[in-house]
């Protein structure tokens, strides 16, 4: 499995290390980052049938984030 490093310290998923612990991550654009794939978090399916183009790292962000409760 792919190592997943990640700094969001309140994310649930977050592990020691910086590690993410999700068994799966749904990286998305920007564009999308107030979307609602109605979707549960690691295990569960995103909506994964559009494609987009980011131009940098910066226009990407994660929507397998959970906070901490």
């Amino acid at each position: 499995m792919t190592q997943v490093k990640c700094s969001v310290s309140n994310c649930v998923f977050n592990k020691e290390g910086n590690n993410c612990g999700a068994d799966l991550i749904m990286v998305d654009i920007d564009k999308h980052a107030r979307m609602n794939y109605d979707a549960e978090f690691a295990g569960e399916s995103f909506d994964s049938d559009h494609q987009d183009a980011a131009k940098s790292s910066s226009s990407t962000c994660c929507h397998t984030f959970k906070p901490k409760a």
